[in-house]
């Protein structure tokens, strides 16, 4: 079951601010009050006005509990926000390796791309997160993977000087440097 909060001059106001505290909930990580929240009923897949998740929000915030409380009462780990990003690739992106695990543990799909083609290996390594590209390469993630550009990791972490990166993912695609 699925969810959208999008702004509605017709809806309750106590409504629209239980659903902001949710968001708020999960930005937090209170993963317990998450977890009661969901067993009482609201939706695990509630999602606010831009499509982001409760677990994509856990997942950009850094709460590692509250994603696994979240997908084990029955939330995607996959689920995209209306820009086609996925919770993984928000963690690789803020560099949160303990819920890049989480998410892993629980069924994300490691390839799994944005629009542009971008995939949370190519993130995580385009901010020098080595070791997020150390997870993402252990769990099978592919280093010769190319964006809707044609670049593949070890493209963008040499682009964006991303050094430490770079050196790994040539190792792992076979490339000097």
């Amino acid at each position: 079951m699925s969810a959208n909060v999008p702004p509605d001059a017709d809806a309750d106001p106590r409504v629209l601010e239980f659903a902001r505290e949710v968001f708020d909930t999960a930005r937090r990580g209170e993963a317990a009050t998450l977890a009661s929240l969901i067993d009482q009923g609201l939706p695990p897949n509630l999602r606010n006005e831009k499509g982001d998740s409760l677990v994509m929000l856990a997942s950009y915030h850094g709460h590692a509990n509250a994603v696994r409380a979240l997908i084990q009462r029955g939330a995607d780990p996959d689920l995209r926000n209306d820009n086609g990003q996925t919770p993984l690739a928000g963690a690789a992106f803020k560099g949160y390796a303990d819920v890049v695990g989480t998410l892993l543990d629980n069924g994300a799909d490691v390839e799994g791309a944005s629009p542009d083609g971008r995939t949370a290996l190519m993130i995580a390594a385009m901010f020098n997160h080595l070791e997020i590209v150390e997870q993402l390469l252990a769990r099978g993630a592919s280093p010769n993977a190319r964006d809707g550009a044609g670049n593949t990791a070890f493209d963008v972490a040499n682009g964006m000087g991303a050094t430490d990166c770079a050196a790994r993912l040539a190792r792992a695609s076979g490339k000097t440097i």
